[in-house]
């Protein structure tokens, strides 16, 4: 146990973390020269070209005689999930932070949730080779944010490699070995899975206890399911078979189990005839974001119900039930981490299962005290109940944290009035930089908030938010109305204060994707029972007298009033097409 080392790089988004895995790979020669390229780790098409981290993703390497098992994680703060997992898998973190950008709000969340784990923290300024690169002065916030001396943050580069092999020693020196149990039966951690039609369901693990071969019989303990493990290995990144898995070595199970539902992250696995008693596992996360989801034809929903299924086995923050709608049909009610999630996910549907999909307006729970007495949880814009049935609404509320220059502050703080933010403290942090802490509705956080302030900061401000209680609401439900019928992916809850605004945006720029139709159709947000705002979709028009030439106009006219009647016609009973990307940029 004295040669392994289990760790992770934990950091705000894009400060680099990505590119220094590619480093410590290249520097351990775990993938051979010829084979490299960026964000080796990464292996979606999403994460490359969006340059983002979605999924964490494990690597083991050798180094100076000690194995390395390392786990890349994502840096937004829709996928904390995935970090939580990963931080839980190991005893050590790299904490980086860009040279350039020092400590962001990001950086806090995550030390804080490691340092919640018992680990070890290596602190690291990276690209410490770029042209506005502040080194000095980001060293000293991180010591002070760590407590510790500016000579123990290490200098690197992920584009050049400088002290990189460096960052490997002190990975050795610093972070402990694996605490084992002192068992001869198998005993393991899953923190993640992936699905394969060939395989079956793959395991990530963490060896607790004892080791595993291939063929041997094994258990998922909390759900009870035996398995034969078809395969055991590592991740050099790609998975690579191996004789044995041994306590303290992170790898993979190839269960060969083919059906949902089978076992979740946090479960463990065991030895069969395991009498030991069950870990406690991961707390699954509460969604912040809801939004449904329906295949474009009723056709497909057995295969968009299997799609969820196995997206949930890679992606386990997902959530969702089966709903049904009079106008869409039949589809699913899923919960999200935010909005990024939900863009990644319906995303994923789309390329990995090749389907074609509607989704609704996002928005969040709701909880309903109607005059009746009832207490209702609403987390459908299209179930909110109509104002005169309400007495009073409760909303979640959200702490939220920003990290800015000082000359930035006064530009930021119309938008948190406009979002209904109480700024509770600020605190000066670093060289003319501040921390603002303000409350407010996770609605209106959702409401573009992050990128509005990245606008109004020049790009200067980072964000990061946890959860609060709930609190009074002031809201109601605004209906978008096409050729005067609702469409329940439209609706959403909105604040009465800017109801008129919220109407105005909707109704206008869903008028500007709309492809036209063969009649005319108005486009209309509605709310208690008040058209707010219309705007008329004008009809195709085709050039009947194109044909003509000279004569009596009486001819044309007779065309002209014969398209006239048939346009009437259309517009009576014709039913407006709206396509999925159309759904998809309403959201966005």
């Amino acid at each position: 146990m004295k040669d392994i080392r289990n760790f992770t790089i934990i950091a705000h988004i894009d400060h680099g973390k990505s590119t220094l895995a590619d480093r410590m790979i290249e520097t351990t020669h775990t993938v051979e020269k010829r084979k490299m390229k960026d964000q080796v780790l990464d292996s979606m098409d999403l994460e490359r070209e969006r340059g983002i981290t979605i999924k964490m993703q494990p690597v083991s390497m050798e180094f100076e005689g000690h194995l390395l098992n390392l786990i890349d994680t994502p840096g937004h703060i829709d996928f904390s999930y995935e970090v939580s997992r990963a931080l839980k898998a190991v005893e050590g973190s790299v904490l980086l932070v860009d040279a350039t950008q020092g400590v962001q709000a990001q950086t806090m969340s995550v030390l804080e949730m490691a340092r919640g784990f018992g680990h070890t923290i290596i602190p690291v300024v990276n690209k410490v080779d770029s042209p506005a690169a502040r080194v000095e002065e980001v060293k000293e916030e991180v010591a002070k944010l760590l407590e510790c001396s500016k000579e123990d943050i290490l200098e690197t580069s992920g584009k050049t490699g400088v002290g990189v092999e460096a960052l490997l020693q002190e990975v050795i020196k610093k972070i402990p070995g694996p605490a084992i149990e002192k068992s001869s039966n198998f005993k393991s951690l899953v923190f993640d899975f992936e699905y394969s039609n060939h395989q079956g369901m793959i395991v990530y693990i963490r060896v607790l206890g004892g080791s595993v071969k291939k063929r041997d019989d094994l258990m998922f303990k909390i759900a009870g399911k035996k398995f034969v493990a078809n395969d055991v290995g590592v991740f050099r990144p790609d998975p690579q078979s191996v004789e044995e898995l041994r306590e303290g070595e992170i790898g993979y199970i190839v269960t060969g189990i083919k059906e949902s539902g089978v076992a979740s992250v946090g479960d463990t696995v065991v030895g069969e005839g395991d009498t030991s008693k069950p870990l406690s596992g991961y707390e699954k996360p509460s969604p912040v974001v809801w939004a449904s989801i329906y295949p474009e034809s009723q056709d497909d929903f057995d295969e968009l119900k299997r799609a969820l299924l196995k997206l949930e086995l890679t992606d386990s923050s997902l959530t969702f039930e089966e709903e049904s709608s009079g106008i869409l049909g039949r589809g699913f009610r899923c919960g999200f981490l935010g909005m990024l999630h939900l863009e990644i996910a319906s995303e994923r549907l789309r390329r990995e299962f090749n389907l074609t999909i509607v989704v609704t307006v996002p928005t969040i729970t709701y909880e309903v005290l109607t005059k009746k007495g009832d207490i209702k949880n609403i987390y459908s814009p299209v179930s909110f109940p109509d104002d005169g049935d309400i007495d009073e609404v409760y909303e979640p509320w959200a702490s939220v944290k920003l990290l800015l220059p000082s000359e930035r502050l006064q530009d930021i703080m119309p938008l948190l009035f406009e979002h209904e933010g109480v700024v509770m403290e600020t605190e000066t942090f670093g060289d003319n930089r501040v921390a603002v802490v303000l409350e407010m509705p996770l609605r209106e956080l959702m409401r573009r908030f992050f990128e509005k302030i990245k606008t109004a900061s020049s790009g200067y401000a980072s964000v990061s938010y946890k959860m609060l209680d709930n609190r009074k609401a002031d809201v109601t439900r605004l209906d978008i109305l096409v050729a005067e019928e609702p469409v329940p992916a439209f609706s959403r809850i909105v604040a009465k204060r800017s109801i008129q605004d919220e109407a105005e945006s909707a109704v206008h720029r869903l008028h500007k994707i709309l492809p036209r139709q063969q009649f005319a159709a108005k486009i209309q947000g509605k709310a208690s029972g008040r058209i707010l705002s219309s705007e008329t979709l004008k009809a195709l028009r085709k050039d009947v007298t194109g044909h003509l030439y000279g004569g009596d106009i009486s001819r044309k006219k007779k065309l002209w009033e014969k398209q006239k009647k048939g346009k009437k016609r259309l517009a009576a009973g014709g039913k407006v097409n709206i396509p999925p990307d159309v759904f998809m940029k309403m959201i966005q």
